[in-house]
């Protein structure tokens, strides 16, 4: 490999740091198993101080193999410090693969400076990103063969850098990532409130270290429903977060995607509604190639699906993985499978060695009884769609209802809410769970299928038209597609919230994207459709009264009916030979 023609002057010598990694990121390390064997043992050089785009230095670790040769570089700037898991997940065992791996503390956290007075969520990653690039072209060991790495907000800061790619970045790997700020916070105007406070306590204590970020959480924990009932909410999370935390107290208070507050918040660099709230700014000028891993229960999900289709729809190369996985089991029970995918890109892009690479663009760990893997030639693949309808007796039918009677009703009362019980969360009760204790309640209305006679797979969007009437003009429906087993076990797929605003006593029809799924209900099995008020802590409650719900002391009862011509409607796999059935992948270490 050469130097890339941006720059063909002589490198001066450099002599690698004698240091060895840190021995808590060594321990981490060797504890790992199913990980490919490591070609060269890692070095590093720790605490250097790369000049931000103020100025003001940004705290940064490299790591190296220790061998001689052009290695390419990968690049890898963070919230949440240098430290355990960073420094091994992505330090070492890049390194021990042959690359140099710049792992740098984003301004205003883990000891990096800044002038405008500490973190902040979007405004300073393109720039600051820009100048890592900058200083690294002035290092002697850098060859002008770039790549990125990361997941969470890891995602967000490559995304800010493909805003203006340099031309010496070559491929990004995004991993559960992050690209609109305002989509991880807010639900068609409603608070995500478990998220936001989960995202609070990272952002503040986990580049502080993992003893001060463990006990912020247990914190967290300890105190959440007084967080959580607090009547306003707004401000209530100090006593559960150690502290005021400005940028979060300005997330919760900017419920609208329209809000001036937002603009730049996305890579696109204007709010342009939430289909393409998007990095189609980094998409759209220069498509990177970019590997993207998820989960089906990853809280980030959507925005990965959105990245993906933005990417293909401007002719970039991609590839997607979506594994059995929520936001951090992705990077726990996944690693070996993550790291694997991961690498095989850089290779292949940084290092022109395809060898490891997967021969279609997209690979789904399909949920359900038996599933199995399928290597795919597009997402979402070609299907049909299928709608089924509720009726008053409780059950789904497939023909379409001849009126728009009322078939069912709930009462969201705010005293006693429906709490939050799996899905695509952020909290340690993410994922797939049995939903018995939910559907025991009279608030969570369930309409059931008859038992399957064949299988039925779900590939792609799912989505509910819910036609309902409130009694105060200001209710939510939360709506749930669930596999029910020969047992009656109902365990969730995906799901989906939205706002009713209705006037009088006629109701109103909203469409709830729920999330695309890959789910394969077996014979026997059935499928079931809830409809509830929204689960909480997941979301901020509803007053319903209108009232900003931050802001809100009065809370008021609302009863939703729900009305025939509802309909939900999945996305049914044909067979074919775009769903090959893949060799099974352990997600396990």
């Amino acid at each position: 490999m050469t130097r890339s023609t941006h720059d063909a002057r002589p490198r001066a010598a450099w002599t690698p740091s004698s240091a060895k990694p840190p021995r808590a990121a060594r321990l981490m390390r060797a504890s790992w198993r199913g990980l490919p064997a490591a070609r060269h043992k890692a070095g590093v050089e720790r605490g250097l101080a790369v000049p931000a785009a103020d100025g003001s230095p940004l705290l940064t670790d490299h790591y190296f193999p220790r061998a001689e040769g052009d290695f390419p570089t990968l690049l890898v700037r963070t919230p949440y410090g240098r430290g355990v898991p960073w420094s091994p997940q992505y330090g070492i065992l890049f390194a021990e693969q042959g690359f140099h791996v710049v792992l740098q503390s984003c301004r205003g956290t883990g000891g990096a400076g800044g002038a405008g007075g500490g973190f902040h969520l979007w405004r300073n990653e393109p720039a600051d990103g820009l100048a890592a690039v900058g200083w690294l072209r002035e290092q002697p060991w850098f060859d002008g063969r770039l790549g990125t790495v990361g997941p969470s907000y890891l995602g967000y800061v490559q995304w800010a850098l493909a805003l203006d790619p340099p031309p010496e970045l070559k491929a990004m790997v995004v991993q559960v990532g992050l690209h609109d700020p305002y989509a991880l916070f807010h639900t068609d105007g409603v608070l995500n409130l478990e998220t936001a406070l989960a995202v609070g306590a990272g952002m503040t204590y986990q580049h502080r270290g993992m003893g001060a970020f463990i006990r912020a959480t247990l914190r967290l924990q300890r105190r959440l429903r007084s967080a959580v009932t607090a009547r306003p909410l707004r401000g209530a999370y100090a006593d559960a977060l150690g502290g005021e935390i400005p940028w979060l107290d300005e997330v919760m208070a900017h419920p609208d995607p329209d809000d001036p507050y937002w603009e730049g918040a996305s890579p696109a660099g204007v709010a342009e509604g939430a289909a393409d709230r998007m990095a189609e700014g980094a998409a759209d000028r220069a498509p990177v190639p970019t590997a993207l891993v998820t989960g089906r229960y990853d809280a980030l999900v959507d925005q990965t699906f959105a990245q993906y289709d933005r990417l293909c729809r401007a002719g970039g190369e991609a590839s997607l993985l979506v594994g059995p996985w929520t936001h951090t089991s992705a990077l726990q029970a996944g690693w070996a499978e993550v790291f694997a995918e991961s690498l095989a890109w850089l290779r292949a892009h940084l290092c022109d060695d395809p060898s490891g690479l997967r021969p279609t663009p997209v690979r789904v760990h399909v949920g359900g009884a038996e599933a199995g893997v399928r290597d795919l030639d597009a997402w979402p693949p070609e299907a049909s769609t299928a709608s089924w309808y509720p009726t008053a007796d409780g059950h789904l039918t497939r023909e379409a209802p001849t009126d728009t009677a009322p078939v069912a009703a709930f009462r969201h009362d705010p005293d006693d809410p429906v709490p939050t019980l799996g899905g695509a969360l952020l909290s340690r009760t993410a994922g797939a769970r049995d939903n018995a204790s939910l559907e025991a309640r009279a608030d969570v209305l369930t309409f059931t299928g008859p038992a399957l006679a064949k299988p039925l797979t779900v590939l792609g969007p799912v989505s509910a038209r819910v036609s309902a009437s409130t009694d105060t003009g200001h209710g939510e429906v939360f709506v749930r597609l669930c596999d029910v087993d020969p047992e009656g076990r109902s365990v969730n797929v995906c799901d989906g919230l939205a706002r009713l605003r209705t006037t009088g006593p006629d109701p109103v029809r909203v469409t709830i994207p729920m999330t695309p799924t890959a789910h394969r209900f077996a014979p026997g099995h059935r499928i079931r459709w809830q409809i509830s008020p929204g689960p909480h802590p997941r979301y901020a409650l509803n007053p319903g009264t209108g009232e900003p719900r931050i802001d809100a002391t009065e809370f008021v009862p609302v009863r939703v009916t729900v009305h025939a011509d509802s309909e939900l409607t999945l996305s049914v796999g044909r067979p074919g030979k775009e769903m090959r059935l893949a060799p099974s992948v352990s997600p396990g270490w």
